[in-house]
């Protein structure tokens, strides 16, 4: 399989997807952006956690 058919049916699938509206139907933005707020947050404390050395 060459690059550019590769290329090719990635375009593909991006407009097919852009045409059902891009979204699948399970993923909640408000629960997405709470969920990565959280995860960012922890490693920021963990973070804290083990950098003593100030």
């Amino acid at each position: 399989m060459s690059f550019h058919s590769t290329a090719a049916q990635l375009v593909t699938l991006a407009a097919e997807g852009e045409e059902r509206g891009g979204h699948h139907n399970s993923l909640n933005p408000a629960i997405t952006g709470g969920s990565a707020l959280v995860i960012l947050l922890l490693l920021l404390w963990i973070t804290t956690r083990f950098n003593r050395d100030r």
